[in-house]
């Protein structure tokens, strides 16, 4: 119940940061090996597989530290408007 009763974006990033960082590791897992391919269309899947790669490594630590910290400026600045 934590989760539905912490508002803190960067509370929330901690909790959610096992089930992501679990996907991400199984998904690289199983793109490495199509980018370490030689055989019959490995340069086309390798096209595919490296640009996936980065994709899941800098998503998650874009949405997990950059968007909460983000957040947390543009709070700050409009209370400090405010108040």
């Amino acid at each position: 119940m934590t989760c539905m009763t912490s508002h803190s974006p960067s509370s929330k990033a901690r909790i959610a940061c096992a089930p992501i960082a679990m996907t991400v590791a199984v998904i690289i897992a199983g793109l490495l090996p199509i980018m370490w391919g030689s055989g019959t269309g490995s340069e086309v899947m390798r096209r595919i597989a490296a640009p996936m790669v980065g994709g899941m490594v800098t998503a998650p630590l874009l949405s997990m530290f950059v968007l909460p910290a983000v957040y947390l400026l543009m709070r700050r600045r409009k209370l400090a408007a405010a108040g």
